[in-house]
């Protein structure tokens, strides 16, 4: 499953991989060419958080897409 997500702050980033850390499956965020593991707070530091990004997870269940929910992005 693939839902576009925003980190733009260092307190969001470290909130999220709190979330997301407990998740059962792969996480990975796509910035253009870059990809890293979602659970990484250094590997998502490495990504431009002034844009969206794009979250892939590998099979969430309910409770997990309500617990990233605050971060995704609804155009």
């Amino acid at each position: 499953m693939q839902v576009w997500v925003n980190l733009g702050s260092i307190e969001t980033v470290k909130d999220f991989v709190s979330v997301v850390a407990h998740f059962h499956g792969d996480a990975e965020l796509k910035s253009g060419k870059y990809v890293v593991d979602a659970k990484s707070i250094m590997g998502i530091f490495s990504l431009d958080l002034s844009k969206k990004l794009l979250l892939e997870l590998e099979e969430p269940t309910k409770e997990e897409l309500e617990a990233i929910d605050r971060y995704i992005v609804r155009d």
